[in-house]
């Protein structure tokens, strides 16, 4: 009699093949959203220009002392793009202004699911009195103007980047929140919670075995939306004057642009090449999280 020679996989083996798995038919739904790919092309086009910033323009383009041009330069075979009111070619300011508008949005809308996702995993399953009071204080951050929140916290911290994300992701929490805590109480009345309560799973167990691996595809979901926001919300502090002043950014480039008179001056090449840039990454993440939310939840039937 010949023994078996086949060895069984182990746990961590069958863990590794489920995930793939599932990345494979996560991408192959994907793929047959155009919107989604396209997003998801000019996202992998505007990180590779911003990560390649430092060997492309490198970091002398942010110098006002050694600004290869005139003031105010209109698009040339030199200056692509003209020049701002320093003479620093623009094209260059608008691809470093890449990688803080990138991470500011990044960053911000990570602090904003993590609270969200805390408050509304602990919100769906303790409930009680904790519950009425996160979901009060949510409401109360819900009917309050997020800007006006964000420019009131933008001028009383520092202005810094690390101000920039604290003052838009601890105000843009609220719809996260809402939607897990909602998931949560789905996930929380299946069967095998009562299971695992009863072979005595504590709090913890239960929220992080359970409660969040299946809300996790709706955190996704809502990080790729909330990014689009952030770079929005970052542009639009940066442009009221509230950004890092020694930093460049895309919406920092539309408030140069302002206080130079670029509008009044008819300066179109000053104006329209960031505020571009802000509409398509914004865009593009906003394709991509419309993509990944009718893949990961295909009743919601978005178009394709």
């Amino acid at each position: 009699m010949t023994a078996d020679t086949t060895a069984t996989p182990g746990p961590r083996t069958l863990t590794r093949q489920r995930r793939r798995a599932s990345a494979a038919r996560f991408w192959k739904q994907y793929r047959t959203h155009r919107a989604g790919v396209v997003g998801l092309a000019a996202l992998v086009l505007c990180v590779l220009v911003a990560l390649t910033a430092p060997l492309t323009v490198g970091a002398d383009v942010r110098s006002v002392t050694d600004a290869p041009g005139g003031p105010l330069e209109s698009p040339s075979a030199r200056f692509p793009l003209g020049t701002d009111q320093f003479g620093r070619s623009l094209l260059g300011l608008v691809i470093w202004g890449s990688r803080v508008s990138l991470l500011v949005g990044l960053l911000a809308a990570v602090l904003s699911v993590a609270i969200g996702t805390l408050i509304g995993i602990t919100a769906g399953h303790f409930r009680g009195w904790y519950a009425t009071v996160m979901m009060r204080i949510t409401d109360w951050f819900l009917v309050m103007p997020t800007l006006v929140l964000a420019i009131a916290l933008a001028t009383v911290m520092s202005r810094s980047l690390g101000t920039i994300v604290v003052a838009i992701g601890v105000t843009t929490w609220p719809t996260t929140a809402r939607l897990v805590r909602a998931q949560t109480l789905a996930v929380e009345s299946r069967p095998y919670i009562e299971r695992a309560k009863a072979l005595g799973g504590g709090h913890w167990h239960v929220m992080s075995r359970h409660v969040l691996p299946n809300v996790m595809p709706l955190v996704l979901a809502q990080t790729t939306l909330i990014i689009s926001t952030a770079i929005l919300t970052e542009a639009t502090l940066a442009f009221l004057g509230l950004g890092d002043p020694t930093g460049v950014s895309w919406g920092g480039l539309l408030q140069d642009a302002r206080e130079a008179g670029a509008v009044s001056s008819g300066d179109w090449w000053y104006l329209v090449p960031p505020g571009i840039a802000i509409a398509v990454v914004a865009l593009a993440f906003t394709l991509c999280g419309r993509a990944v939310e009718s893949v990961l939840n295909p009743r919601l039937g978005v178009s394709r």
